[in-house]
């Protein structure tokens, strides 16, 4: 069995990779459009922070698996 859960900060709820990336895509997007408060933007922008993190957590879990694999591959190697 493979764990796939991220490094994340334990108050964070579990979410995929992929999850955390779309919903950071529509934030820049509503932040980029511009028209909203100041305090709605804060908002935004404090969760993006948190998903660039959790994207980050995925992204550092991954590289450590392959690098784990190809050190693996390599020990294997007569």
């Amino acid at each position: 069995m493979t764990d796939t859960t991220p490094n994340s900060a334990p108050e964070e709820p579990e979410i995929t990779y992929e999850a955390a990336r779309d919903e950071l895509v529509e934030i820049v997007t509503r932040l980029e459009s511009g028209g909203i408060s100041l305090a709605e933007t804060m908002t935004l922008w404090e969760r993006g922070e948190k998903l660039a993190d959790i994207c980050q957590s995925w992204l550092n879990g991954a590289r450590a698996r392959i690098e784990a694999a190809q050190s693996d591959a390599e020990t294997a190697q007569p």
